[in-house]
């Protein structure tokens, strides 16, 4: 089967069926110089929790007919199942265990580290206009913020949560607001008004909506929309799926308003599978066809929904191989004309020649997760995983890292075989690949994991590290 398959707009919504599609041509459309740049991310999203993957209860006509109008990525991933590492290896297009931003920040003092570069540095660099909308959660201290990330104007909060209906907290710039409504819908105007403002120049928007993440809070209008939902914690999620769309549509609309559509490349993806294992925040997510939660290295924490869209020049069509969140970061810049420096040390790839049709194959040769204890790597349908122990017990309490795991995700998307025995060769070839990769990381800057876990930590024995545990004690209130 080809990797990359083109689908008629009208035929994509919901079919998955192979049926339905066919090969791609390759397309050569006219360039658009120095297109806008808008990076949509979802927070503790469930992976079956859209319509493009079979949602059935959650109206989302918005971030649907994005995916139908652009490439969905079939097997699109993150590099952390928390918010904050995702974010950090989106900003820096690298592995965030390269840098020590292995765990969500604990205290005050951490954040990015300010050696690092930010996407956003480098577009403004080349004349773009940049503003991030929504949810930092990458440093609070005065050099970590947002306008000294390389971002003109700021608009949200920043850390890792926040309640939808309270002012204290959010921010302009860095002066804070008298008052909200609701963020996810203030969000989504300040977006929009990003949008109207900056016509006349090539701009960066970052949108990081709060939703779905804890706490709970959802408007009362929608959640009447979901009045057949009998658990609440579902129902609110539900209500607060919807808004998000709602407010995604509201800035598509923006973009079509303004005569923006067909130079504007966007991504959408959530920072981190759905938070449906005991011990974690849940939100009343659900990530089937995936086993796993949010903090694990299970596919139900890492693999999320994933779009990128660009009317007139990239088809729509489903992509196989599969992707990261770094890749943006690689793909934004290039699409901006911007050459990636050796220096960056970049580890996303830049996904315009596949799915333009003018490379074939997958674009990386293995993807790779650390995670304190927990590890992974996926090479093709092939993974080696090591992931926390409450994703078997559900208990809610510490336990151990599982020993480590062989699947063939090509058959078991559900990782439930475990073929380390019959397979011993491809475990030694996954785990020296893996091996390989850790060699250029450094153990964590801050977590309970940050005086025990070097750089080889992961390997290990299995053996009991009471301090860290797949890096919740890292992460208060699992943010």
């Amino acid at each position: 089967m080809p990797r990359l398959v083109v689908v008629p707009s009208l035929i994509m919504s919901f079919v998955l069926s192979a049926a339905t599609v066919f090969a791609a041509d390759p397309i050569s459309p006219e360039p658009v110089a120095r297109p806008n740049i808008l990076v949509i991310v979802g927070d503790d999203m469930g992976y079956a929790d859209v319509g493009f993957h079979g949602a059935k209860d959650i109206p989302t006509p918005n971030l649907d007919a994005l995916a139908s109008g652009g490439v969905r990525f079939t097997n699109g991933y993150v590099t952390g199942p928390y918010c904050s590492p995702t974010r950090a290896g989106l900003l820096t297009g690298r592995y965030q265990q390269r840098f020590g931003h292995e765990f969500n920040p604990s205290g005050t003092q951490n954040g990015l580290p300010v050696s690092e570069s930010t996407l956003a540095d480098r577009l403004k660099a080349a004349g773009y206009r940049t503003a991030l909308v929504g949810k930092w959660h990458l440093g609070n201290q005065p050099a970590m913020q947002p306008q000294q990330r390389g971002f003109d104007e700021f608009y949200g909060f920043l850390g890792g949560a926040h309640s939808y209906v309270e002012a204290k907290g959010i921010l302009r710039g860095t002066a804070p607001v008298d008052s909200i409504t609701y963020t996810t819908d203030d969000f989504g105007n300040e977006a929009c008004s990003f949008i109207e403002r900056n016509q006349e120049q090539p701009w960066f928007l970052y949108l990081a909506f709060n939703a779905v993440h804890t706490p709970m809070d959802a408007t009362n209008d929608r959640m009447e929309k979901f009045t057949g939902e009998a658990d609440m914690k579902r129902r609110k999620y539900d209500a607060m799926m919807l808004a998000m769309d709602e407010a995604i549509g509201k800035v598509q609309e923006q973009l079509k308003a303004t005569g923006q559509s067909e130079k504007t490349l966007v991504a959408f993806f959530s920072d981190n599978g759905g938070p449906t294992m005991n011990g974690t925040t849940t939100n009343g997510s659900s990530n089937a066809p995936l086993r796993g939660s949010k903090r694990t290295t299970l596919e139900g924490g890492v693999r999320v929904p994933f779009v990128l869209s660009w009317p007139g020049q990239l088809k729509p069509a489903v992509f196989e191989s599969p992707v990261i969140q770094l890749d943006v970061h690689a793909t934004a810049l290039a699409a901006a004309g911007v050459e990636a420096k050796p220096e960056w040390k970049l580890d996303g790839v830049n996904l315009l020649p596949w799915l333009t049709g003018q490379k074939t194959g997958s674009p990386h040769d293995a993807l790779y997760w650390r995670f304190g204890e927990q590890m992974a790597v996926r090479q093709g349908d092939w993974k080696l995983v090591r992931y926390d122990g409450n994703a078997d017990t559900n208990s809610g309490k510490k336990e151990p890292v599982s020993s480590l795991k062989l699947y063939n995700l090509a058959s078991d998307i559900h990782e439930d075989k475990d073929l380390t025995a019959a397979q011993p060769e491809k475990v030694r070839e996954l785990q020296a690949l893996w091996d390989k990769w850790n060699q250029s990381n450094v153990k964590p800057l801050w977590g309970a994991g940050a005086e025990e876990n070097s750089a080889n930590g992961a390997r290990g024995n299995n053996k009991k590290n009471k301090n860290n545990k797949g890096g919740k004690k890292s992460d208060p209130g699992t943010n």
